[in-house]
């Protein structure tokens, strides 16, 4: 149509026979038509254009469609119907133009009569075509097609109109078939247009995938509902009427399924790291002296790292394109406002012209503006699930790098930083992707703003333009500082997450110490440092966003300035004035988005360096072990290993070869490397040299169990499939079936995170039930007895691990520290400092004398070897090593153990130097997970103690809770309070200040414009001039000071709010019941501390601040549009209401999904967390594609939740903008009618308009902000929720204060004493009354359940008396403070916990003791050498849950703590459960001298440590069934007690 303008002979002249372009008839006339020509040309051949264009589009997507067959129905018949008869139309329209030419009629001659007919007939054939392929490959609606009907009938409608209007006017004979012909074809085309707005039926089956339960509507949405979202009204209007849930939400659309994103992602990952591999890194020699030879070391040359970055741009670029494509018209459309603007500015100027342009220009100002925001939804819609995928593929291939991430490379992130990777910084690269293609858009906007600005200011613009680029270097620096600041803070927080996650670990480790003030004040000077970054990033903030509303105006002021100054004929009217302010404001929002890019820019490359660093981490060499089928199940030859590259090896020299379907033992001394062999088979550990290889699948046991966070049931099968009878016998032999009856929900019941609500024995007998019922060739067995009573010990042995087991078929490697077992192996290998020194059977080995016999000499030595009492397995032991040495021999042998474990405690050489040499990672290598929570060895009794107990609680795991409906006001004014009432009025006053300033400058600018050159009073044109420029100048100046003063405020009062809020919870938090942590997980604790402290800190300052800007803004145009025109009111009040009811439904549905997604997403993290302890356990089974899946599938039950939300971002501002766009509608409709009755300046025209075109933008930020407030002060409530949970009694402030002698005596009484875990559950303890005399040593025994852990939980008040009291030297313990009870009681708890932080932090972390007093506790416990041995002596860090040490070293720590408190009563909770018998010995030793004075009563978990009690307690289902001398106990066949004895081996 452009070209044709030109002059009259154009070359559609003649192909027509008539006039293309008329102006008189088109433009100048009060009556305006198209020509004949014009008709038969351009407005049907721009639709058929259009669609011959897009064509190989719809082809693609056709050929690239899953689903398959549409059903035929009415719809479909109908359209294929009328498309024909469109044919058979445009073909008689052919034929018609050939029998009237051969009729030799004139008109009839010319081309156009056969051409535009055939274009059309080929244009419906291809329509045909389309639609019959997309009924087959089962596309139900065709964006193309439906655009191609809708022009087709916008530009069909002009015709139609001119056809009839010719029979008002009286049309001649020639004039009659088009109109018949016109009257017949448009209305099958607005039929056609209307069919399309309807999809078609569902297709029959998709290809690769079944059908889903419950599909997403948006698969089977027209095209018109799919950009108008109106497919989402269902949900809105559910979520509207009640809370959503997640039943109500829809599966996730295929294109968006893990399964479907992450392979792709993977490819192109492994392409990058296959390239790297290529380029090989030369490998040096090296000579070794402990493999006395050469071995190759790989170069230290650091590694080049492969970024993730082009992976991730290969995966998404096509998607991105595309996208990208929808930005580039929608910044063009932006464009064209300005010029209309201008017309209409024009228009009201000059009264000369007709009305209808008017109305033309501000129908097209309307469509202009409403295409740009179908455009626009479009655009984000494909962003944001770009930006989903990415979070998906990153997500995903995190957990799948976390589970071959190698022992060494593991230790340099804490769990707490790898889950990070994944909850912030995946969070962050998703959160770019919408603001990627800025990088273009933005210059291209500028560019586009300069050139229009230079069209109509001349030289002037460059005034503007230089003060924008003096801004950027100024950004710049900005920028960069905020840079610094945010890795600042992420590294605060990230020390302040890890830290709490170790706390919350330990929490009853505090807790007992009563130690939490000291953790408390070390996490809150972390969180002041993090509050001092913040506050400098505030007054940053506060700079920036002064400079970029100065920037704006600057500009403005400048090119007004330059333009009036350097010519008096440069007069500045309302066109000028106002067209350059729009573009101004056009000008505005990429400049203001830039410095927001650039924070984006600066976090997302933060977290690509953190993500790439994770994703090239060393992994496990899969060679390392090869598993070639040999004669020999495991085979190793020369073997030496080190936990990682470089290090001294643990393990040197070692050769075994053991043979299929043997039993074989390792035994040695603590630290002596046997856990470590265990990990070296496993493929753990770094191989330095040598050669190892293993024979079949295998089944691992770590000295440590994991337990997994699912049903009893479900941790035993492991992703088998059920058996019943195998299962049954599986439990029985692992002694699990009387734990099951106990157990409220049997083998149903949920396992607490971490299997909190199991003992250690039940956890490491559920850890062997595991592996016996998977079934493999070999078993690694890392010490599963210590954990569990000696009977038990034996009946496992019995029944799975011995000659007679179920698993006597198989292949077993012990590690053992128990000797009972050793005559039935078949071979047993003797360590000595990570070395084989003896391999052979026990005979053999018993006849060499050496290492072995050693081992077993110490052992009897403990075990009272000359006394009469000793166990018949020992006996025979002790008879063979007799018959062996001789016995003279033996007698001296003996003696000389005794002399040297008499010695022990004056640190002899032996006990220090060898037991404690540990393998650096002795847990991590025995599996042990890396943040135990302690857990009470009965803490069975927990869930109802009996199996009468309701099948309906065996949830341990509370669901988390989440909110539902409007966020309670309550929550505002807490966080008002938390700011400050006068800091809130204040920010209020400077804010409505500023925007006062802001309207007025722009009304200034009207009345600037209206002056034009007249002048006022006796001022010269020149001085007036510069009094309008002064003023204007002044105006911005003051919007830029108010501004910057009321961010400052706010923004420090958010940061006081901040702090307070994190005090209060961290207050609370420490001082909740250990009940609240036994149900809650850890992870959803951390989430309180990560997620929603980092929202009130970083997303709500800025929210409240955007909010209450947009708020002032949106009042501000009304008033500005309504002054001018005040019937615009009338428009303004329906229009409010609208917008308010769609703000009311939107938020309800939209703050429920928000909430639903922030805890769908906390199971990934816990699935995760979980994950990385078991690692070792997942890849020894081989299950890592089974977590693999379930991590996508927690991935994806996340996405569901947050996919719904994107799109109701979009149904919103869809339906915003509509709402802006009638504002601009009727603000550009009353300019014109007004301007009919002559009152309407052409100043305020432009105005209002400006205002009305920026409103759009303004109302959906308003929008986006109050419901982005409304979210994220979500964070707020769940704060406060735990700020007012119920706490436990008072630390400090107890009825009465005990003397500070107390307890001086150490005697405790227990009265009628009743104790529960938990309201609701069964009592524990059943009304026991007993006295302890002062210094009496007590033992306290019982099957597991008996209720003993409970006894000393209940001495401490980790659980509180359901009635009856306990009494310490005639105190009553319910009227002190807890800490006044906990800080005078002592106790050795079972789990031995340590943080990470100093050896001192550890053992003393109030500083309350001189280092001469710690260097005599560790004395006394048996570590001073080997503290004096590290390098930083006390001052030796600890890592995560004291991993560096061994378990042993860890429980010498506990017992060093105990000495250094020395006070009168000591509990010994199992307190060597873990531990070898060596240490148990130290330890008892110890004890027995220290607290010589003391009361000290033990949970006894190995008979042979209580014997020599002055009394022993034997407890039964909560109740003393029996209380005396043990020897009295025994001598009593009947006594439950000797029973005990009997099954241990002991009588």
């Amino acid at each position: 149509m452009g070209d044709n303008q030109t002059d009259q002979t154009s070359p559609l002249d003649s192909f027509c026979g008539s006039t293309f372009w008329d102006l008189e008839q088109t433009w100048n006339t009060n009556n305006p038509s198209f020509t004949e020509c014009f008709h038969q040309t351009v407005l049907y051949w721009i639709p058929c254009g259009f669609i011959w264009l897009l064509a190989p589009y719809e082809t693609y997507q056709i050929l690239y469609s899953n689903a398959r067959y549409i059903p035929w129905s009415i719809f479909n018949i109908s359209k294929m119907i009328i498309n024909l008869l469109l044919i058979i139309l445009s073909i008689i329209s052919i034929i018609y133009a050939v029998i009237q030419s051969n009729n030799d009629v004139q008109i009839y001659t010319y081309d156009v009569y056969y051409v535009t007919p055939a274009i059309l007939a080929a244009t419906f054939v291809l329509t045909l075509g389309l639609m019959l392929a997309e009924k087959r490959r089962g596309i139900r609606s065709s964006g193309p097609l439906f655009m191609f009907w809708f022009l087709l009938t916008l530009c069909g409608g002009f015709t139609y109109a001119d056809r009839i209007k010719s029979i008002v006017d009286g049309m001649d004979s020639l004039e009659t078939y088009p109109f018949v012909w016109e009257m017949v074809y448009y209305p099958f085309v607005v039929s056609m247009l209307f069919i399309n707005c309807f999809a078609d039926k569902e297709p029959l089956y998709m290809e690769g995938e079944g059908k889903s339960e419950n599909p997403c509507p948006e698969e089977g949405s027209s095209f018109l509902n799919v950009i108008t979202y109106s497919w989402l009204d269902t949900l809105v209007w559910k979520g509207y009427r009640k809370p959503l849930e997640t039943g109500d939400l829809w599966d996730l659309n295929s294109r968006d399924k893990s399964k479907s994103v992450v392979p792709r992602f993977e490819k192109h990952w492994l392409k990058s790291l296959s390239k790297q591999a290529k380029k090989p890194s030369e490998p040096k020699a090296t000579y070794g002296a402990e493999n006395g030879g050469v071995s190759f070391k790989p170069s230290t040359s650091s590694k080049k790292i492969v970024s993730i970055l082009p992976a991730l741009c290969k995966t998404f670029a096509p998607e991105f394109l595309l996208g990208a494509l929808l930005k580039l018209i929608q910044d063009l459309l932006a464009f064209v406002s300005p010029q209309i603007l201008s017309l209409l500015i024009g228009f009201v100027e000059d009264s000369t012209q007709e009305s209808w342009k008017g109305y033309l220009y501000a129908a097209i100002l309307t469509i202009t503006a409403m295409t740009q925001t179908l455009i626009l939804g479009q655009y984000f819609q494909r962003m944001f699930i770009i930006g989903m995928q990415i979070r998906t593929s990153i997500v995903s291939s995190i957990y799948r790098k976390a589970i071959k991430i190698s022992n060494s490379a593991r230790k340099e992130s804490t769990v707490g930083e790898i889950v990070n990777l994944m909850s912030v910084d995946a969070q962050r690269l998703m959160d770019l992707t919408t603001y990627l293609n800025m990088l273009w858009s933005a210059p291209l906007q500028i560019a586009l703003a300069i050139y229009f600005l230079y069209q109509i200011l001349g030289p002037s613009v460059f005034a503007g333009l230089g003060v924008m680029i003096l801004l950027i270097p100024i950004n710049g620096v900005l920028a960069n500082a905020t840079k610094k600041l945010q890795i600042q803070q992420m590294k605060y927080k990230d020390k302040r997450v890890k830290m709490m996650s170790e706390i919350l670990s330990g929490i009853k480790v505090l807790k007992l110490y009563a130690w939490e003030p000291s953790f408390q004040a070390q996490v809150e000077d972390i969180r002041n440092k993090e509050i001092k970054v913040l506050k400098q990033a505030a007054y940053l903030s506060a700079g920036t966003s002064f400079l970029w509303t100065c920037a704006p105006f600057l500009v403005t002021l400048a090119t007004f300035a330059v333009y009036v100054t350097t010519d008096p004929s440069h007069i500045l009217d309302a066109k000028k004035a106002f067209v350059s302010l729009t573009l101004f404001n056009l000008l505005r929002f990429p400049m203001s988005m830039f410095p927001m890019l650039v924070v984006s820019f600066v976090q997302a490359s933060v977290s690509i360096k953190r993500l790439n660093k994770f994703m090239n981490a060393d992994e496990l060499d899969p060679e390392s072990v090869s598993h070639e089928t040999t004669a020999s199940a495991i085979n190793i030859e020369k073997g030496s290993f080190a936990w990682s590259q470089g290090e001294q090896p643990i393990l040197k020299d070692i050769n075994i070869e053991i043979k299929p379907g043997k039993l074989v033992a390792v035994v040695g001394q603590v630290g002596a490397g046997k856990s470590s062999l265990i990990s070296a088979i496993l493929g753990e550990m770094e191989k330095l040299g040598g050669k190892a290889n293993t024979n079949g699948k295998i089944a691992y046991i770590p000295q440590q169990a994991w337990i997994q966070n699912c049903s009893l049931r479900n941790n035993i099968m492991f992703g088998k499939t059920y058996n019943e009878s195998v299962y049954n016998k599986v439990i029985n032999a692992c002694a699990l079936k009387p734990d099951l009856a106990m157990l409220p929900g049997g083998d149903s019941t949920e396992i607490g995170e971490k299997g909190i609500n199991l003992s250690g024995g039940q956890k490491q007998r559920v850890s062997l039930a595991r592996s016996v019922y998977s079934d493999m060739d070999v078993y690694l067995l890392d010490d599963p007895l210590s954990a569990v009573d000696s009977h038990v010990g034996k009946h496992i042995f019995d029944e799975v691990i011995g000659p007679k087991g179920l698993l006597k078929a198989k292949t077993r490697l012990l590690v053992t520290h128990g000797i009972t077992f050793l005559p039935q192996v078949d071979q047993i290998i003797v360590l000595k400092n990570g070395e084989v020194s003896e391999v052979g059977s026990y005979k053999e080995l018993l006849a060499q004398k050496g290492a072995f016999a050693e081992f077993l000499l110490q052992h009897l030595e403990e075990e009272g070897a000359d006394e009469d009492d000793i166990p018949d397995e020992l006996a025979e032991i002790k008879q063979e090593l007799e018959n062996t040495m001789g016995k003279e021999e033996f007698a001296r042998q003996i003696s000389r153990q005794r002399a040297t474990s008499e010695t022990q405690s004056q640190n002899s050489e032996n006990a220090e130097s060898k037991p404690m040499i540990a393998s650096p990672d002795r847990s991590l290598s025995s599996g042990g997970s890396l943040r135990r929570r302690s857990s009470a060895k009965d803490r069975k009794s927990v869930d109802g103690g009996a199996p009468a107990a309701k099948p309906n609680n065996t949830k341990l795991i509370e669901a988390e809770k989440t909110e539902t409906g409007k966020v309670n006001s309550q929550v505002y004014v807490h966080y008002l309070q938390s700011v400050g009432g006068w800091l809130s009025f204040i920010t209020l006053i400077l804010y409505m200040i500023y925007q006062g300033f802001a309207v007025y400058s722009n009304i200034w600018l009207a009345k600037w414009s209206e002056a034009g050159n007249t002048t006022v009073g006796n001022h010269t044109v020149e001085q007036q001039r510069d009094i309008y420029l002064g003023v204007y100048g002044a105006l911005g100046l003051g919007q830029s000071i108010f501004l910057l003063i009321g961010t400052i405020t706010i923004s420090l009062g958010c940061l006081q709010a901040s702090a307070i809020l994190h005090e209060g919870m961290i207050a609370r938090t420490f001082r909740l019941p250990m009940s609240h942590f036994d149900t809650t997980p850890i992870g959803r604790i951390v989430n309180r501390f990560a997620k929603d402290v980092d929202v009130v800190d970083n997303l709500i300052p800025s929210s409240i601040r955007t909010a209450l800007l947009c708020f002032l803004s949106v009042i501000s145009t009304i008033l500005v549009i309504g002054l001018g025109t005040p019937i615009f009111f009338a428009v303004a009040v329906p229009i409010g209401v609208l917008y308010y009811w769609i703000q009311n439904v939107y938020v309800a549905t939209s703050r429920q999904l928000k909430r639903l997604e922030s805890v769908s997403r906390s199971p990934i993290y816990s699935h995760f967390g979980e994950t990385l302890t078991g690692a070792t356990v997942i890849r020894a089974y081989g299950q890592e594609q089974r977590f693999i899946k379930e991590s996508e599938s927690r991935v994806d039950l996340n996405q569901i939740c947050y996919y719904p939300s994107i799109v109701a971002n979009r149904w919103l501002s869809i339906r915003l903008e509509t709402i802006g766009n009638l504002v601009v509608l009727f603000a550009s409709l009353f300019a014109v009618i007004e301007r009919e009755k002559g009152t309407m300046d052409p100043g305020y025209v432009g105005l209002s308009i400006t205002y009305a075109l920026s409103i759009t933008q303004t109302l959906n930020w308003f929008m986006r902000m109050t419901s982005e407030v409304e979210t994220n002060i979500v964070a707020v409530e769940r704060i406060k929720e735990y700020s007012e949970a119920v706490q436990e009694a008072s630390w400090d402030h107890g009825k009465r204060e005990p003397p500070n002698s107390w307890p001086d005596k150490g005697k405790v009484s227990f009265e009628k004493y009743e104790v529960r875990y938990r309201e609701g559950l069964d009592l524990v303890i059943k009304g026991i009354t007993c006295d302890i005399q002062g210094g009496e040593k007590v033992g306290i025994v019982g099957r597991t359940g008996a209720g003993k852990s409970s006894l000393t939980l209940a001495l401490f008040r980790i659980i509180e008396a359901a009635s009856g009291k306990i009494t310490i030297d005639g105190l009553d313990i319910a009227d002190l403070g807890l800490h006044a009870l906990r800080s005078r009681l002592t106790i050795i708890p079972q789990d031995p916990v340590l943080f990470s932080g100093t050896l001192r932090m550890n053992l003393d972390p109030f500083n309350s003791y001189s280092d001469d007093d710690i260097w005599t506790a560790l004395e006394h416990a048996h570590l001073k050498t080997f503290v004096k041995s590290l390098p930083a002596g006390l001052e030796h860090e600890a890592s995560e849950g004291g991993e560096n040490l061994s378990v042993g070293q860890r429980q010498l720590i506990c017992l060093a703590r105990a000495l250094l408190r020395k006070t009168k009563v000591l509990i010994l909770d199992e307190a060597t459960a873990a531990v070898d018998l060596e240490t148990d010995d130290l330890i008892q030793a110890t004890i027995r001298k220290e607290f010589k004075e003391g009361t000290v009563i033990t949970i006894a978990h190995r008979l042979n440590t209580i014997l020599d009690s002055n009394r022993v307690m034997v407890l039964d289902k909560g109740e003393i069934k029996e209380y005396a001398p043990p020897n009295e106990l025994l001598e009593n066949k009947e006594s439950i007690f000797y029973g005990m004895a009997r099954d241990a081996g002991l009588v």
